[in-house]
């Protein structure tokens, strides 16, 4: 069995690792020392150094700690291999530019158990792990898409060692999030998702299976948010620098009161270990898109049918605009909902319902969150003048 390696953006060039993730930092004990120089120069006696020094001592996560860590799990994954010919060691030279950063790094070499003597053709299983969290009381379990990839048994081990079998509810391969749930009935230990948006410089912990050892809890920072790692239209990540390490793919990250912040799912590595950058899809992003899985198994979000690209300040004095904002639009589907709707290459989108479009990732993320059938105004900047037209939102395609 191979763990998961987290997605690592590289150093030396940007690469994402799909696999596993988190795990902590260290809060270092101050010592405040005074009159010891003076102690030293009068002959005084050690008692009267050691009672000038005094300790400041770290805080505890142990009470929280105690209430959040039964309801983590390790993952245990049996999945279809790839075929033969792009598990030689190589990535195949046909991957469309882009893509190769979404291959895993482990699991790609090697057949595995039980593949000597097999045909060349055949496609032995591929057995991997991660980690994963319960959200209900019921059997629901939140870890990342490419953890459960191609699944054809998942198991899950509790924090106390039993062993569940579990079936894959749904995934959204475009924020990497999925939902399980465990066949046999039961009543089982959850966290529920934090409300409101954490504060930079907040404590958080992460817990999970780095290394196949299950229940490993580490602590951090929150470093940052709203960091934007180029695996998707949707980033929108935490950074945090508590340690991620492989098989901590899909295990929570907390707050301090013990709600669920984030799920991990990525790191920036020069060598695939952790070097104190993580980054954690946000608990509301979560909320909804375990809402959608739980409900139909997949999510469903808006489309417009453009592909766009960013408005520079070069671009915005070219055609006019007072400053660069808005999303520029690159190409329209001939059949899609913009193009139906009058918008056309060249346009720059400038708002959506009256509400000012920051950038080409904002209208991504906005467009998204539109129901199919939604009727919505767009306003675009055309041969130096505001337009506007209304379009209704269309269904995106599934990955």
């Amino acid at each position: 069995m191979s763990d998961l390696s987290p997605r690592s953006v590289s150093a030396s060039r940007s690469v994402l690792r799909r696999a596993a993730l988190l795990a902590g930092a260290a809060a270092l004990s101050v010592g405040l020392v005074a009159g010891l120089g003076a102690s030293l120069a009068t002959g005084s006696p050690p008692a009267a150094a050691q009672s000038a020094v005094s300790f400041v001592s770290p805080p505890s996560f142990a009470d929280v700690v105690d209430q959040v860590k039964p309801s983590v799990v390790s993952v245990r994954v049996k999945a279809r291999a790839e075929a033969t010919s792009q598990r030689s060691g190589a990535l195949p030279d046909d991957i469309p530019p882009g893509l190769e950063r979404f291959f895993r790094q482990f699991g790609e070499n090697g057949a595995g158990p039980g593949a000597r003597g097999r045909s060349r053709g055949e496609r032995p299983a591929q057995m991997s792990q991660g980690s994963g969290f319960f959200i209900s009381a019921d059997g629901y379990v939140v870890t990342n898409n490419h953890v459960v990839d191609n699944a054809v048994e998942v198991q899950l081990v509790t924090d106390d060692g039993r062993t569940l079998d579990a079936k894959v509810v749904g995934t959204d391969p475009r924020t990497d999030l999925a939902l399980l749930k465990v066949n046999d009935a039961g009543t089982f230990p959850f966290v529920k998702l934090a409300s409101g948006n954490p504060r930079i410089g907040d404590w958080v912990l992460a817990v999970g299976n780095p290394f196949g050892l299950g229940g490993t809890v580490t602590a951090g920072i929150l470093s940052a948010r709203n960091r934007d790692i180029g695996s998707g239209p949707y980033d929108d990540y935490l950074q945090i620098d508590a340690a991620v390490n492989r098989g901590n793919s899909g295990g929570p990250t907390f707050n301090a009161a013990g709600d669920v912040i984030g799920v991990n799912t990525a790191i920036v590595s020069p060598s695939g270990g952790n070097v104190g950058i993580a980054f954690a899809i946000p608990a509301a992003t979560v909320q909804a898109v375990v809402a959608d899985l739980k409900a139909k198994g997949s999510v469903s979000r808006g489309f417009i049918g453009v592909q766009i690209q960013p408005v520079t300040p070069e671009l915005a004095d070219a055609i006019g605009l007072a400053g660069a904002t808005g999303a520029l639009v690159a190409d329209a589907s001939p059949d899609g909902p913009a193009a139906r709707a009058g918008i056309r290459r060249g346009d720059t989108i400038r708002a959506i319902n009256g509400e000012a479009v920051k950038d080409a990732r904002d209208l991504s993320r906005r467009v998204a969150t539109f129901k199919p059938g939604e009727t919505v105004k767009i306003t675009v900047w055309r041969e130096g003048r505001e337009r506007a037209v209304s379009l209704d939102v269309g269904r995106q395609p599934a990955v």
